[in-house]
């Protein structure tokens, strides 16, 4: 009886306790500074290892909880385990599935790169979680696109969400991928805007040196996008709008701890209400078109994607992913003159979808394996229709690409500290265009279908030694059937402590690609969408490949942090389209190479609640082609000399509020001369335009609909080019492919003052 009554007693303690509320709140606070803070609030006592709670913060909004719910809140936010051992002992572990978590976090060389969410990696590249990004400069989204381009490095000259340079490369030199999935069109709006919805990206890794040999065909930049792999243990939703689009996002279990599925859908409402910002996006991509200058039209214009996941755990060691994305954009532009009886019919459709199915086995502690099935279809096709009395035309352009791929790769623990990775991939790629303009014959203007089929081994070996050295070493051997070719590439990094504050990186790898975009404009009627994907043939379209070295270091110091990076790149193989480089030969394809040198610097500075940074590039890229320029370098289209950005943010409890200002140098071009009704060129990019400068604004609170609940708000406001400044873009020469044909110079400018908003609702 007397056991019986103390126990009692001491449960009633405990419930009681644990149901004694307190009010309070933390603002990015240190978890140590948090636990001592609530030991005195709710008088009990936490028992932990220093290392387990260090570089760890968490932030709790200004409302009243239990012990008990503290607790539950805390283990939500961070990899911590609670157990109480008596009314006032609590003692904090790991969960045990945080080991990588905590592996991952050793390798983290600089963490808040730019800002929260954002952390650059011991191997070089760089990690973006996007539901921990605190504010960026233009941005009240967490952008996958538009958060890479203020990396440094990486510029988009025409000012496009896609159109983005990494290191002198080509946007199609860039591979992207969702959940194992190839992406060929990763923009809405015509590039203005990404296609991958940020509720949704759980993990992006970007690669821009000592690329991992899993990763092939592209020569200048990986980003590796993973959505939540883990079973959902709770309903997770959100419904949100901007200026543009809605947004809806669902994640949740559907049998506990073993299914779980992830849904979003997210469309644009352009063709039902223009806002302000649709307004200002919609003038800079239709500028110089015909849409922009035509009177009496009818332009409806929108934009989807969506994705689901489905999450199935078999049991500990057995996980499998099922993924799909859809991305789709259309346009129907219409031009009824019924008082010339004449019309004009632009239809333009633009569509990825892809499909990935991902298996995770863990044969025992040392050995896992990963295997992967994945497709992509992208699919592009625009009409032209004219009606007269007399002529009736349709010309149509299409562009279709099947990507199938098969992946499988073992990892072997050969010790704590090393690992031996070995894969095969086998991708098959079936790529065709054409150009048929109907009067009244059908005529093929342009046409090719192609094939590729890919097999790849690869390996790579990590080797980790504080005393010593890191290095990974590793080589990816391609073999393309139906081109009867071999490629090797070997991929090396290096990192070594030179002291606690001072850190070197050394990289090179040789890359190849096989698939890359040509500019077609055998027609330009809307002018728009006139790069197409095409497969090499290693004759007229030769096989693209890539050689890059880097040496860097990097420094923290008393709250600095410095990151220098200098790399040399050369690419051969490129193919240009003669007339994109204003040589009056008619559309012929001329074979190349590129020769790039740059250095990338990065400094931040954070100062309590304000956190500063400023980032500098200098770039220099030099292309020659056969029988262009008399086989001499000139500076290619991608040569932005220098870049520099630099970004204030500031955050006091919920609100936070960023300005950020981009200058770079022009973009060259190739300068013209008029005489006698003649156009006639003087050198290739022999002159720049003016320079480019932006200053961007961006600010988001964070609220609670009720105490009583779980649901909480989010509103963002966001202007881009605050001081209005009219950028030149790009100076154009386009045409019809044909030395009698007149070519007409077209100048494009940047966004002007564009304001955005964000309202969202999730729990």
């Amino acid at each position: 009886m007397k056991f019986t009554f103390w126990l009692i007693a001491y449960f009633t303690t405990i419930v009681a306790f644990s149901q004694e509320k307190a009010t309070f709140s933390f603002d990015n606070k240190s978890v140590a500074e948090v636990l001592f803070s609530l030991e005195k609030t709710y008088k009990v006592r936490f028992s932990y290892s220093d290392e387990i709670v260090r570089a760890k913060k968490v932030s709790f909004s200004n409302k009243a909880r239990t012990l008990r719910e503290t607790l539950n809140e805390l283990e939500e936010k961070t990899s911590l385990q609670f157990k109480k051992i008596s009314e006032r002992y609590i003692i904090v572990k790991l969960k045990k599935n945080t080991l990588n978590i905590s592996q991952n976090l050793k390798e983290i060389v600089l963490d808040n790169y730019l800002t929260k969410g954002i952390s650059k990696n011991k191997k070089g590249f760089y990690t973006l979680i996007p539901k921990q990004l605190d504010i960026l400069p233009g941005l009240i989204e967490a952008d996958v696109l538009e958060s890479i381009q203020l990396l440094p490095g990486v510029i988009s000259p025409n000012e496009t969400a896609t159109g983005f340079v990494v290191r002198g490369g080509t946007s199609d030199q860039n591979r992207i991928i969702w959940d194992g999935i190839n992406i060929y069109h990763n923009g809405h709006l015509f590039g203005m805007i990404s296609a991958f919805n940020p509720s949704v990206s759980q993990k992006i890794i970007f690669h821009n040196k000592g690329t991992n040999p899993r990763f092939g065909e592209r020569v200048s930049s990986v980003i590796d996008i993973k959505s939540n792999g883990k079973i959902a243990s709770k309903l997770n939703s959100s419904i949100s709008f901007n200026g543009i689009s809605a947004n809806i996002f669902v994640e949740t279990p559907l049998i506990d701890t073993k299914l779980s599925v992830q849904l979003s859908a997210r469309r644009s409402y352009t063709d039902l209400h223009q806002s302000n910002t649709y307004k200002k996006l919609a003038n800079k991509v239709f500028e110089s078109t015909k849409i922009k200058n035509a009177q009496n039209t009818t332009n409806d214009f929108y934009f989807i994607d969506y994705n689901l996941k489905l999450n199935y755990k078999f049991n500990e060691n057995n996980t499998l992913l099922f993924s799909s994305i859809v991305i789709n954009n259309k346009l129907d532009y219409l031009v009824d003159d019924k008082q010339n009886n004449t019309s004009y019919n632009d239809l333009l459709e633009i569509k990825n979808e892809g499909y990935s199915l991902l298996w995770e086995k863990k044969w025992n502690a040392n050995f896992n394996q990963k295997t992967i099935l994945s497709f992509s279809k992208y699919k592009l096709n625009y009409n032209y229709i004219q009606n007269t009395d007399t002529l009736n035309v349709d010309f149509n352009k299409r562009n279709v690409i099947y990507d199938s791929n098969f992946l499988t790769e073992f990892r072997i623990n050969t010790n704590r500290n090393n690992y031996l990775n070995l894969g095969y991939q086998y991708s098959f790629k079936d790529v065709g265009y054409a150009f048929i303009n109907t009067a009244n014959l059908s005529l093929i203007l342009d046409s090719d279908k192609s094939e590729v089929s890919t097999h790849a081994f690869f390996s790579n070996y990590s080797y980790k030694n504080t005393n010593l050295m890191n290095f990974e070493a590793g080589f990816r051997v391609n073999y393309y059937t139906e081109l009867d070719a071999f490629k090797f590439e070997p991929r090396i990094l290096i990192y070594k402590n030179i002291t606690d504050n001072l850190k070197i990186q050394v990289t090179g790898e040789i890359k190849n690609q096989i698939i890359n975009q040509i500019d077609e404009t055998v027609l330009s009627d809307l002018s728009l969408e006139n790069r197409l994907w095409r497969l090499a043939d290693n004759k007229k379209f030769p096989i693209i490949n890539s050689k890059q070295v880097s040496t860097g270091f990097i420094y923290n110091k008393n709250g600095w942090s410095v990151d220098l990076d200098t790399y040399y790149k050369k690419i051969n193989g490129l193919t240009a389209l003669s007339l994109g480089y204003l040589n009056p030969d008619g559309k012929t394809f001329r074979i190349g190479k590129q020769k790039i040198m740059g250095t990338d610097l990065y400094i931040k500075k954070d100062f309590n609640q304000f956190k500063t940074w400023i980032s500098y590039s200098l770039t220099n890229v030099k292309s020659k082609f056969a029988n262009l320029n008399n086989n001499i370098f000139f500076v290619s289209n991608t040569s932005i000399t220098h870049t520099f950005s630099t970004s204030l943010t500031y955050k006091f409890k919920r609100i936070q509020s960023a300005l950020g200002w981009k200058w770079h140098t022009g973009k060259p071009f190739t300068k013209s001369i008029s005489s006698n009704n003649q156009i006639s060129f003087e050198g290739i990019n022999t002159e720049r335009l003016p320079n480019y400068h932006r200053l961007d604004f961006s600010s988001t609170y964070l609220f609670e609909f009720s105490k009583k609940n779980a649901i909480h708000g989010k509103i963002g406001f966001s202007i881009r080019n605050l001081y209005n400044k009219r950028n030149q873009l790009s100076r154009e020469y386009t045409g019809f492919n044909n030395i009698n044909d007149p070519i007409e110079v077209t100048n494009k400018f940047s966004l002007g003052f564009t304001p955005n908003f964000l309202f969202k609702v999730y729990w």
